[in-house]
């Protein structure tokens, strides 16, 4: 119990202080998809550390399976997150995570036949109350003028693929361990992410004057995925997924510790309230 709550906690912690480094990196020249290439990559080579304590060959065609299809939804996830995060506000694209809950709760019901409870109604109703505080911050206001937005476009993207990826996670787990888990995690996320590095011609090389921050990025990146995989291990999914949303807080006030980012009362409002919508939706749905 004590494991899974500190990794609850460094995970909460660790996303967004990623996504302040993803941020401040695209800001200042690193182009995203490389920022995603690079940090896979370092986190590959760390892998090489632990490679003797994985039975590659004996893990099986399921966990396999599972892994590449987690890392192409990963990378894909992470790439449209580090491309919102370089044109729109921290603050502003942290809690619309929020809205994760009610993507799984729509394909529950188009691929399920899943009706939704009473309470995921209320949760439905709590999340677009709150984002009536956090939207209402922009000039475009909450309206679907804002879905014509880049930054807001990819990052809907973003938590659609993660939230994916987060189910074959938990499918690797199962056929295997933690361990083999993340380094899977690590290896084909290296792999697919080269892969529009090439076709887009992005720098392959870091610049020395990221060196630092990306070193950085891949050790709470690491640490992020870790705590997600060990909670799996030990969570239920969505459960998790629910309290990984108060990292969403953190996002607010990094924004505006970090960028200087304006409105931050609220859009802490709207975060508060839109967390207690997820939580309706995924634990007493």
């Amino acid at each position: 119990m004590f494991g899974t709550v500190t990794a609850l906690i460094l995970r909460i912690f660790s996303n967004p202080f990623s996504n302040v480094l993803q941020k401040h990196l695209t800001i200042n020249g690193c182009k995203p998809l490389s920022v995603n290439f690079f940090t896979y990559l370092g986190l590959s080579i760390f892998c090489l550390l632990f490679f003797n304590n994985v039975e590659i060959i004996n893990v099986s065609p399921e966990a396999y399976k599972y892994a590449i299809l987690g890392g192409i939804f990963g990378v894909l996830g992470n790439g449209f997150l580090i491309s919102a995060l370089e044109k729109g506000d921290l603050s502003l694209l942290g809690p619309i995570n929020s809205y994760k809950s009610v993507v799984a709760l729509f394909f529950g019901i188009i691929f399920l036949g899943e009706i939704p409870t009473a309470a995921g109604i209320i949760g439905i109703i709590l999340i677009i109350y709150g984002s009536y505080f956090v939207f209402g911050t922009q000039k475009e206001g909450f309206s679907f003028s804002l879905l014509k937005r880049r930054d807001i476009q990819y990052r809907i993207l973003a938590l659609i693929f993660t939230a994916i990826e987060a189910v074959f996670i938990k499918s690797v787990i199962l056929n295997s361990s933690v361990l083999t888990a993340f380094i899977f995690w690590c290896w084909f996320g290296a792999l697919f992410s080269f892969i529009p590095v090439i076709l887009k011609r992005q720098p392959i090389v870091p610049a020395k004057r990221d060196l630092r921050e990306l070193f950085l990025l891949m050790f709470t990146t690491g640490i992020m995925q870790w705590s997600t995989n060990y909670v799996f291990k030990f969570m239920n999914v969505s459960y998790a997924l629910a309290l990984f949303q108060l990292s969403i807080i953190l996002s607010v006030v990094f924004g505006w510790k970090f960028f200087n980012e304006k409105d931050v009362k609220m859009k802490l409002l709207g975060s508060i309230i839109m967390i207690m919508g997820s939580v309706f939706i995924i634990l007493f749905k």
